[in-house]
């Protein structure tokens, strides 16, 4: 089955020729899709399959979880860098 002509004629979207370029690159990882050009770490995949078996399987507050921003909040303050996990720190895809 042969396309329409018209859509022949339609250009690559700017987005498909950035991604190609990206995959040329030794020294990037794309995230334009939301997935890395890697497999996920071993850890990241037991912590899924866990989470999974205990029915964690709901989406997360559009802040997300407060205890990963509270974390995030003092692993910056080794650098002396100071965030409100309620009001400054934001995890979302």
């Amino acid at each position: 089955m042969k396309p329409a002509d018209r859509v022949e004629r339609v250009p690559p979207s700017g987005i498909r020729k950035f991604f190609e370029l990206a995959e040329e690159m030794d020294d990037v990882v794309s995230l334009g899709v939301g997935e890395p050009d890697f497999s996920a770490p071993w850890a990241a995949r037991t912590a899924a399959i866990d989470s999974l078996e205990r029915g964690k399987t709901s989406y997360t507050s559009n802040r997300g979880r407060r205890d990963l921003r509270e974390a995030i909040a003092d692993h910056v303050a080794q650098w002396d860098l100071s965030y409100d996990p309620d009001e400054e720190i934001l995890v979302t895809t």
